[in-house]
């Protein structure tokens, strides 16, 4: 006679139940997000106070700034005055030379933008001979800095009769600025599906109509990115401005160095100026911040 061994359903323990946090748990979690802003805040604080001292400072006499600190506005609000912007305005050189620097940032931005979206589209949906190796030399011209091409520019622009002339110097901030251009805008249309684009010839859509109907819309974000940073370099260059611009119309900065040169006491003209020039690129970059976020993180995360 054979017994058999009663079975039993397998049964797994139940695991310890998650205990809640605790009051302490919790209040240290809040006052460590407390913690993190106020160190943040502190933290923007200290970088915008280069920019807070140049403002209160072109607010003020150039008497009081040779006294005192900026700092002291805080103790004495009365040294604030709109004098020096009024000596601003009616300073030729410095109204001049932003008028200048603004005639030579603009086209450099938008040739750079329209010439590097043409190139970027090409190089990611175009089949042409010899398209990878140049793409290689288009990135190539990444590492090639600013100061080799000084003496052989200037001496075919001296050739060229455009030295020392707006367009001279619109013309060696887009040739400079495009290979970073092509390099961004291909990499970015190439991530654009293909299925959409083959839909789009399907519909009987051209390279043109495709690229401006298309592309573009969906490169916007990168394409602002670039704008903003090609502004950015133009405006605040001084070496390339200082050797090919017009002395007798200089940007922005170099009317600032001059100013230094010729006026080292000229504080009423100088900080204002330098605010002034400051200020617009801020401008701008915050104008077109959401779109320069989105093309910063484009292809970060699917």
């Amino acid at each position: 006679m054979t017994t058999t061994a009663p079975t039993s359903a397998a049964r797994t323990p139940a695991g310890p139940a998650k205990a809640a946090p605790s009051l302490g748990a919790r209040i240290a979690a809040r006052a460590g997000g407390g913690v993190m802003r106020v160190f943040l805040v502190l933290v923007a604080l200290f970088w915008l106070m280069p920019t807070i001292g140049l403002l209160l400072s072109s607010l003020r006499d150039g008497k009081d700034i040779a006294a005192s600190g900026w700092w002291q506005v805080f103790t004495a609000p009365s040294q604030l005055t709109l004098d020096n912007y009024q000596h601003l305005l009616s300073d030729s050189a410095i109204t001049g030379s932003l008028l200048s620097t603004v005639m030579i940032t603009v086209p450099s931005t938008v040739l750079v933008v329209v010439i590097g979206s043409f190139a970027g589209y090409a190089f990611a949906w175009m089949d042409f001979p010899g398209r990878d190796w140049w793409f290689l030399l288009v990135v190539g011209l990444l590492v090639v800095p600013v100061q080799v091409a000084l003496i052989p520019v200037s001496k075919l622009f001296g050739t060229l009769g455009i030295f020392e002339t707006t367009l001279g110097v619109v013309l060696f901030h887009t040739a400079f600025g495009l290979p970073f251009a092509i390099f961004l805008l291909r990499n970015f249309f190439a991530e654009i599906p293909r299925e959409l684009l083959e839909a789009a010839r399907l519909d009987g859509a051209g390279e043109i109509r495709l690229f401006t109907r298309v592309v573009m819309p969906l490169g916007g974000p990168a394409i602002a990115s670039l704008g903003i940073f090609q502004f950015l370099w133009v405006w605040n260059d001084m070496l390339v401005a200082l050797i090919f611009a017009d002395s007798g119309s200089p940007p922005i900065t170099v009317a600032l160095q001059q100013q230094v040169r010729q006026f080292g006491n000229n504080i009423d003209v100088l900080a204002p100026g330098a605010f002034v020039s400051m200020v617009i690129p801020l401008a701008v970059f915050f104008a077109f911040q959401r779109q320069f976020v989105s093309g910063v993180m484009a292809g970060a995360v699917k």
